[in-house]
């Protein structure tokens, strides 16, 4: 089985991975659980700083990565013209203009879904990101082959 596809990265497309990656991350989480709290101690009857430090936790991260994915896809030229991805039985190909680059099965990390994106991690912090309204109806064909030839506790995709 074969599948080939083209994704453009757009400012959204980095926000979403992002968002994700942050959030499924110890710190992330920490972030989170801690800003909540915050609020909830206000609701509690502790002073408006609680709200206000609260507020300003769960706020400051999204609103970072937010600024990061906009100044990121600025700054990576090879953000400007589509990627072309060919999914085979050895592995992953991506290339653009002339350069070519790939990737065997074996070397990928895992495989996640978001509501927007599909997401396969190449490294634990580096990924590909697949689009799905770039996917269209080849998301279907994405999700089988990586299904098939990466390990089932490396995939956590919901179709």
């Amino acid at each position: 089985m074969e599948v080939e596809f083209d994704v453009k990265i757009t400012p959204g497309a980095l926000y979403d991975y992002m968002l994700f990656h942050t959030y499924t991350s110890a710190s992330g989480l920490i972030g989170a659980i801690v800003g909540a709290l915050l609020v909830v101690g206000f609701f509690m009857g502790a002073g408006v700083i609680f709200l206000i430090a609260g507020v300003v936790i769960l706020a400051y991260l999204p609103w970072t990565l937010f600024i990061k994915s906009r100044q990121q896809y600025l700054a990576n030229p090879a953000f400007k013209n589509p990627l072309h991805y060919k999914m085979t039985e050895e592995g992953v190909e991506v290339s653009q203009g002339e350069e070519v680059q790939s990737q065997k099965w074996g070397d990928m990390h895992k495989a996640v879904s978001t509501p927007r994106s599909l997401i396969l991690y190449t490294s634990p912090v580096n990924a590909s990101i697949f689009p799905k309204k770039d996917l269209g109806e080849k998301a279907s064909g994405v999700i089988q082959i990586i299904s098939v030839h990466m390990p089932s506790k490396k995939v956590k995709i919901r179709g």
